[in-house]
């Protein structure tokens, strides 16, 4: 056996330096603990139900069956139907070309970001915040206080539809314009506008046209603004979006 093949073997098992590597690897790009356990374990097996993978992977098999959901909403698996529902990891390779090209696209705009600020001599207008549980309040916030529009465009939308359901049916109910850019196929909270969008890394919110917010991928720390030369920049970026793809729609 080769070095390359030892390591692969080493990687399928849960007590080996590669597999607790690859594991904080894959939390760095926005994956749970969980997810990226049982990600780990559905390559290493090819094939699996969640009972399966939540013995190979080491977690609770009470939340195997959503861990794969949400992998699968992030494009890490894909469910093959029958019943148990078996589920398949995307390739490797394929995710990490797709990562690379996410993460090329928001730290262009986080450039884009640094050089405003640079050119206008106002370094303190983007204020950080770190903690999930703050960074989705702050969502939670920014939803609260829109009066006109709120434009979420992220990969989490399991996890902030669930999250922050009740302020999302209050806020459609005072009349308040609601629109999600996330993957295709997507289950989007009932009077919210849906754009399908592929190969989102962060999480970012406009509220109003005048409120801002980027979020790292896993919602770990994130970054607001109401400066309106760096909020122009993303409503810019965001436009584009909503005009390139399909017109919006209403779950």
């Amino acid at each position: 056996m080769t070095a390359i093949e030892e390591t692969a073997v080493a990687l399928a098992n849960q007590g080996s330096e590669e597999f607790r590597q690859a594991t904080d690897v894959l939390e760095k790009v926005g994956l749970t603990r969980y997810e990226a356990r049982a990600y780990i374990a559905l390559v290493a097996r090819g094939v699996g139900d969640a009972a399966t993978l939540a013995t190979a992977a080491g977690i609770p098999r009470t939340s195997a069956y959503k861990v794969l959901e949400s992998l699968a909403e992030k494009g890490y698996a894909q469910p093959t139907g029958g019943k148990p529902i078996l589920f398949r990891p995307t390739p490797p390779l394929d995710v990490a070309d797709t990562l690379k090209g996410a993460i090329q696209d928001v730290f262009e705009k986080l450039a884009l970001l640094h050089r405003v600020v640079g050119e206008h001599g106002e370094p303190q207008l983007v204020y950080l915040l770190s903690e999930r549980d703050k960074v989705v309040a702050k969502i939670g916030d920014l939803l609260d206080q829109a009066n006109r529009t709120f434009i979420l465009t992220t990969p989490q939308v399991a996890e902030l539809r669930d999250d922050l359901g009740k302020k999302i049916q209050h806020a459609v109910k005072r009349g308040l314009r609601v629109t999600f850019v996330t993957a295709p196929l997507q289950r989007v909270p009932e009077g919210v506008e849906y754009v399908p969008r592929e190969n989102l890394l962060a999480t970012e919110v406009l509220a109003d046209g005048e409120h801002a917010l980027l979020a790292a991928p896993g919602l770990e720390a994130c970054g607001f603004t109401d400066n309106p030369i760096l909020i122009a920049h993303l409503k810019q970026f965001l436009e584009l979006i909503l005009e390139k793809d399909a017109e919006p729609t209403s779950a």
